[in-house]
């Protein structure tokens, strides 16, 4: 699989024809940032051809649960190419994002968000600063896999996988090499989350040492993030899973100045949607007051994405050039450096002014230069030998004795499997649990067949799946409400589960 997501670096032209583009306006401000965006674009002789779709709020509301049309599909299908103004979820029951749903649908794996200062006209305390954030796009939490399993417990899946892992690792080392930058950090928390998180890290390490001329490290999100907050000019490039870089990406975005200036590309095989990272502000729409910046910004990655570099360094030349001359609308100006506060048409109009001129200060736009192109290799599944080991096995039990509940569960008789331990929310509570644990109506019960401890580590014995059904067919003779089953595994001889907290 090969993903050009990159097309600047080595294709400096198209053919003459128009480039078809699914455009959204969005709700909110969604129409006015959208139309002074289209007008720069149409300005600067961008070769494209817009063709306009209906999604979000509206939709929504007409019945549609998805908040996208049919009809829509068939546009972004048949154009691959999405511009995208941000749009309204409605609060309530049974509507998901159709920000997420996008991006799963299409397969747009990497969530690209580059933030760089731009002192002294938009203020910062980090005038260096000069990051690029790459996001898992697709999975981690961002699933939306939910469940209420008892009257006290909800759930929700963490989803990570090693094709997931291996394609956004590659893409932001790729990024890294074509667009000459020189590291790349991984945020992860596999200190807790061992074998989600370890996975991400895992991957990273396997993929980094492809690239020793790019320095690599991996750091604990929470001090990670901390630190890109406090220090963000020691940061290239960071790659990290979905919700924390959805986090850190407003963050870094919001510490150079305004999210309201961040565009953002979602990159996929054979589809690419560009947007910018705020919302809809519906607090402000009509007034004609909003910042088009985050759009612009995104469709100046559009254009390089379709081999129109060349006019995507003119219009953000020209908007840097705005920037600096002091034409600033509301939400970044400040009565020292700025000359006029603009409106969201008034500011289009003062960028077209500029088109063909370049920053004198701020650094200039030259994504037409150097050559390369990402690519991305098709997952090989490596072949392992899968075990099963035992069970968990999760009861809603509305008692609050551990040792209640243990010593009925030790008392079954079901095809050698034997009760191991009973955690509550992780933490073991049986055997030789604390009495000052808080128990929920939750627990989590481990069946195995026997087990040994070597290096203080336990091993277990196989079993066979029938010894599982045997078990639960016992468990519901006996009245206990089995709620959700995990199987036991391991893999090419690694336990593939997670250990309770005292176990």
């Amino acid at each position: 699989m090969k993903t050009d997501v990159l097309r600047e670096k080595s294709q400096k032209t198209l053919n003459n024809k128009a480039v078809k583009i699914a455009v959204a306006k969005g709700d909110g401000i969604g129409p006015e940032i959208m139309d002074a965006t289209l007008k720069i674009l149409n300005a600067a002789g961008a070769n494209i051809e817009p063709e306009y779709v209906e999604l979000g709020e509206q939709v929504y509301l007409s019945g549609n649960s998805t908040g996208i049309a049919k009809e829509t599909w068939e546009v972004i299908n048949r154009n691959k190419l999405i511009l995208k103004a941000p749009i309204t979820t409605p609060q309530g029951k049974g509507y998901k994002s159709l920000n997420v749903t996008l991006r799963k649908s299409l397969g747009l794996f990497a969530n690209v968000r580059p933030v760089s200062a731009l002192y002294p006209y938009v203020q910062t305390h980090f005038p260096n600063m000069d990051v690029v954030v790459i996001r898992e796009n697709e999975e981690d939490l961002y699933a939306g896999i939910e469940h209420q399993q008892t009257q006290d417990v909800v759930q929700c899946l963490k989803l990570i996988t090693r094709p997931g892992c291996e394609k956004i690792v590659r893409y932001a080392f790729e990024y890294a090499r074509v667009y000459g930058r020189k590291k790349v950090t991984c945020m992860v928390k596999d200190n807790i989350m061992k074998l989600t998180d370890g996975l991400f890290h895992q991957v990273f390490d396997e993929i980094a040492s492809e690239y020793p001329e790019i320095t690599s490290d991996a750091q604990i999100i929470d001090i990670g993030a901390a630190r890109l907050a406090a220090n963000p000019e020691n940061y290239d490039v960071v790659v990290t899973s979905n919700l924390y870089g959805d986090i850190i990406s407003d963050i870094v975005a919001e510490i150079a100045g305004s999210v309201g200036m961040a565009g953002s590309a979602n990159i996929g095989t054979n589809v690419a949607m560009f947007e910018a990272i705020h919302g809809s502000a519906p607090d402000i729409s009509g007034k004609n007051m909003a910042n088009p910046s985050g759009l612009i910004n995104a469709s100046i990655s559009m254009l390089a994405h379709v081999g129109q570099a060349p006019i995507g360094d003119k219009i953000k030349n020209a908007w840097l050039a705005t920037i600096e001359a002091g034409y600033h609308t509301a939400d970044i100006y400040n009565e020292k450096n700025s000359k006029k506060k603009v409106t969201t048409s008034e500011f289009a109009d003062a960028v077209i002014a500029k088109l063909g001129q370049t920053p004198h200060k701020l650094p200039t736009s030259n994504m037409a230069e150097g050559t390369g192109t990402i690519t991305i290799p098709t997952y090989k599944r490596r072949v392992e030998k899968k075990i099963l080991l035992g069970v968990d096995i999760f009861i809603d039990w509305k008692g609050s004795d551990p040792e209640e509940i243990g010593q009925a569960l030790s008392s079954l008789d079901a095809f050698k499997l034997k009760l191991k331990m009973i955690t509550n929310r992780g933490v073991k509570v049986f055997p030789s649990g604390m009495k000052e644990t808080y128990c929920t109506d939750h627990w989590r019960c481990r069946f195995v067949s026997k087990d040994t401890q070597v290096d203080a580590q336990p091993v277990y014995s196989p079993v066979d799946y029938d010894q599982v059904v045997a078990l639960l067919s016992k468990l519901y003779d006996e009245g206990f409400d089995v709620i959700k089953t995990e199987n036991l595994y391991e893999f090419d001889g690694k336990r593939a589960f997670s250990l309770g907290q005292g176990e």
